[in-house]
């Protein structure tokens, strides 16, 4: 568990006790940060009953599958949004992984719920202590950083699949080819910008929900442009993402198209060997017929059918060598 408290923008407790997050929340005067690491339902809902969250709130934090959401309930308001990071696994399995990040907002609170400890709340406290300006500005300051660490992780995931689609390209332009290996990393990056995107693009309606309902709740206007400034991270995002998805598609294409191209050029070279070959079996099947010709029974016959194979050959070499034909 991780716990700060401030009193007008300055530090007075941390890392307290869940029991004492009751009379840190019933002092208007301070603002409070409580985090839960993976908890157990029965913990979640005995804090569910001491600070009335809505128990369809509840079940959303807990529940395996949910999409990034902000809702505005009675006594609190509930927003829920994914961490991603990548990670190395064996083989061309999804890198990715989210960690989901439910918080609970009430007036001069903010408790958070991870399902793991895949995200760095360390990250977030340095982010307080270095903008203590930021949490001047109260629970929503305190949510805007918690948001803004989040959608930094999606921009470094991003960043990391946009490496990857440069070096595929790379590869898919080898001097040797290197079909199976394109094909099959094309395929992973698909997969993996498919889950990013699925945790993005909700994004910018949790963001437009928290501004529209903060600025009701009277918010400090000057918070505002530090939520437009979040928004505009989050739509490049998901511009990025979909720019990313199309040029995957685009991968796709392209390879089907270079090896068709290979299919062909090796087709094209072969019907040319073949045209070369057959002229031996011509001529040798001519002088082969059990009927006269010149040179019938006579070494001349030996050496006329070896000019004629030997200058069709030549010609016929030359010819379709001059086109690219082999």
């Amino acid at each position: 568990m991780s716990s700060r408290v401030w009193r007008d923008g300055q530090l007075i407790a941390s890392d307290f006790e869940l029991d004492a997050l009751d009379r840190y929340l019933a002092d208007p005067n301070v603002l409070v940060w409580f985090d839960l690491c993976e908890p157990t339902p029965e913990l979640l809902d005995r804090l569910a009953g001491e600070l009335n969250f809505s128990s369809h709130a509840v079940e959303d934090a807990l529940a395996p599958q949910e999409r990034p959401k902000a809702v505005w309930h009675a006594e609190h308001v509930f927003v829920q949004a994914y961490s991603v990071r990548l990670v190395d696994v064996p083989g061309f399995e999804s890198r990715v992984r989210a960690t989901r990040v439910s918080a609970f907002m009430v007036p001069n609170g903010l408790i958070t719920v991870r399902t793991d400890d895949g995200f760095d709340v360390a990250t977030l406290v340095r982010r307080w202590d270095a903008d203590p300006g930021l949490v001047q500005f109260g629970v929503g300051g305190l949510l805007h950083t918690l948001l803004d660490v989040i959608v930094d992780a999606h921009d470094e995931v991003t960043g990391q699949l946009d490496d990857g689609m440069e070096a595929l390209e790379d590869l898919l332009f080898a001097e040797k080819p290197q079909t199976r290996q394109v094909s099959r990393r094309a395929y992973q990056l698909r997969r993996e910008l498919v889950e990013v995107r699925r945790l993005v693009l909700p994004m910018r309606d949790v963001v437009n929900v928290v501004v529209r309902h903060g600025h009701a709740m009277g918010w400090d206007e000057r918070l505002r442009y530090y939520f437009d400034d979040l928004y505009d991270h989050v739509q490049r995002e998901a511009e990025w993402t979909e720019s990313l998805r199309d040029l995957v598609g685009s991968v796709f294409e392209t390879n089907l198209s270079l090896n068709d191209m290979r299919l062909n050029v090796v087709m094209k070279k072969l019907s040319g060997w073949a045209a070369i070959i057959a002229v031996p079996t011509l001529v040798t099947g001519w002088f082969g017929m059990n009927v006269p010709y010149l040179g019938f029974g006579q070494p001349l016959g030996l050496w006329l059918a070896l000019g004629i194979v030997v200058v069709a050959v030549v010609v016929l070499y030359v010819m379709f060598k001059r086109y690219d034909w082999i």
